[in-house]
């Protein structure tokens, strides 16, 4: 066994006391509490649900907050138009089978009607934060869950549980207010609302270790896969028709599986031969680059290129 499986192995082992939490159990209870604490609080939560890993487990939790009873909130997702099919038909099974309510928010609609331009790039992920923004005015949502997590990256490793945004939608970290313990201040002003982070103390180790002690379906491409991709940015992208490769990028086919899931025009595979959670945990365990660092290109368009998108509304 290598160090960094009995490493992994160690920490998921059970508890010596059938009454001590184990870290996922301490992780779970913290997320629940929150959930119920937001639908305590306000009025019109939703929850965003893009059918990645992390809104798959925020929404695993959702069910487990409120059962037996159904989940009092809504979802919702930015469609960019070119997210990946199988996510998408995944999402839309997850949906029909809790008998959840869905609203889309399609940044493609805004460019037919000349409401938003296409990037040189191609990448519509910045794109998604006006679409959000409206979508989140349009339906008075006061509360927005969302999946970040605070290893992902250091605008993320920043933002409170409870993250205030004003009116329009923006972000400011001098706004923020202390989260001591389990207390969490929703107070917020009309027309403001607050973004609020159930994962914000797991990592991606973690998130994959509940998976698999949950069981939880995911999405086919975290798992290896052969697909056809082409470099660009020391990254494997996907080919399709969302505009890549250009004539000069040569494609291949590869196994590859995806850490993160977003816009097939700036998400990054990874080389893996992981296709089970328990290869995909040791694979996790050995990586010395987080998923965002090592598979986002629109988190590379700066220095500061999250924080910038968070200021203006982002996610």
């Amino acid at each position: 066994m290598t160090t960094s499986a009995a490493t992994v192995r160690e920490r998921t082992a059970s508890p010596a006391s059938p009454y001590a939490l184990s870290h996922l159990d301490a992780l779970e209870s913290e997320s629940v509490h929150i959930f119920r604490e937001v639908a305590g609080e306000f009025e019109r939560p939703v929850v965003l649900f893009s059918g990645g890993k992390d809104s798959v487990v925020m929404l695993h939790l959702a069910l487990k907050a409120f059962a037996p009873a159904a989940v009092p909130f809504s979802l919702l997702h930015v469609d960019t138009g070119h997210n990946f099919p199988e996510v998408l038909a995944y999402r839309d099974r997850v949906v029909a089978r809790h008998g959840l309510r869905l609203h889309v928010a399609s940044v493609q609609e805004y460019i037919d009607r000349g409401e938003l331009r296409e990037r040189p790039d191609g990448t519509r992920n910045p794109l998604q934060t006006v679409p959000l923004t409206e979508a989140i005015r349009h339906h008075r949502f006061d509360a927005v869950f969302g999946g970040g997590r605070r290893d992902e990256e250091k605008a993320r490793a920043k933002e409170r549980v409870f993250s205030l945004r004003d009116a329009f939608s923006q972000w400011d970290p001098r706004r923020q207010r202390p989260e001591l313990w389990n207390l969490y201040n929703g107070r917020h002003a009309p027309g403001e609302h607050v973004r609020v982070f159930p994962l914000s103390n797991w990592t991606e180790l973690d998130v994959w270790q509940y998976v698999r002690r949950e069981h939880i379906e995911l999405p086919g491409i975290y798992f290896a896969h052969e697909r056809e991709v082409f470099r660009r940015s020391g990254m494997w992208l996907t080919a399709g028709g969302w505009g890549g490769p250009k004539p000069s990028e040569t494609v291949e086919r590869r196994l590859i599986r995806y850490r993160t899931v977003g816009d097939m025009s700036c998400t990054g595979a990874v080389d893996s031969h992981a296709a089970t959670p328990d290869a995909v945990i040791e694979e996790i365990a050995a990586s010395r680059l987080t998923e965002r660092g090592a598979t986002r290109a629109d988190d590379k368009l700066s220095e500061a290129a999250m924080e910038d998108r968070k200021r203006e509304g982002y996610f």
